[in-house]
């Protein structure tokens, strides 16, 4: 019988040892839509939030980037009860020093609520994550629907393309203006290239 409790003891305690913790914490400061600083264990830490990554609205604005930061930073700042979870699958801090963990807000994770509102995709795997199956799921529904990040662009443009359109077509204008044999020149070509569509 002895035996028997001994075992049970031993298992219970492995079982505790590998078990995935939740830690409560509190919100110091808002980041962005990925990163956040949190009191953790009496200290003000920063936390990046594992396996995503939202767009850039700090040093660079990217397209929906200041949504997914307004939307983390309200979602902890009204939250009732924040906590984070270490993953044993990941490394516990980045090559920045930042703290990688799960994100519960309220009880629901924070990672998978921003890929469900198209602010997040999933980045950044280095090992079988512990809820990585469950984001693969949301991101995959998010996609089909075509949400916030994931909406189809009607091109692919950004301002820097249009600029540089513009001057080319500035340059070819000019060309075609000052210096007549160019203008002979392409005239001749497109004449030629119409031709052999038709």
């Amino acid at each position: 019988m002895k035996k028997v409790l001994f075992f049970i003891i031993i298992c219970f305690c492995f079982i505790n040892a590998n078990a995935q913790e939740r830690v409560p914490v509190q919100l110091d400061k808002c980041i962005d839509g990925d990163t956040a600083w949190f009191v953790y264990q009496g200290k003000r830490e920063k936390f990046r939030f594992l396996a995503i990554d939202t767009p850039e609205s700090t040093n660079k604005i990217e397209e929906y980037g200041k949504e997914a930061s307004i939307y983390t930073c309200d979602t902890l700042t009204n939250a009732k009860k924040l906590e984070i979870e270490f993953d044993s699958k990941s490394a516990e801090k980045d090559k920045y020093g930042r703290y990688l963990a799960w994100i519960f807000v309220d009880n629901e994770l924070l990672q998978k609520k921003l890929i469900e509102n198209g602010y997040a995709e999933i980045k950044y795997i280095y090992g079988n994550y512990l809820y990585l199956e469950e984001l693969k799921k949301v991101e995959e529904n998010t996609k089909e629907k075509k949400i916030g990040i994931f909406k189809e662009q009607e091109n692919n443009l950004d301002f820097y393309d249009y600029v540089i359109i513009t001057i080319g077509g500035v340059i070819f204008i000019l060309m075609m203006i000052i210096f007549p044999k160019y203008r002979k020149k392409v005239t001749r070509k497109a004449k030629n290239f119409i031709k052999k569509q038709l």
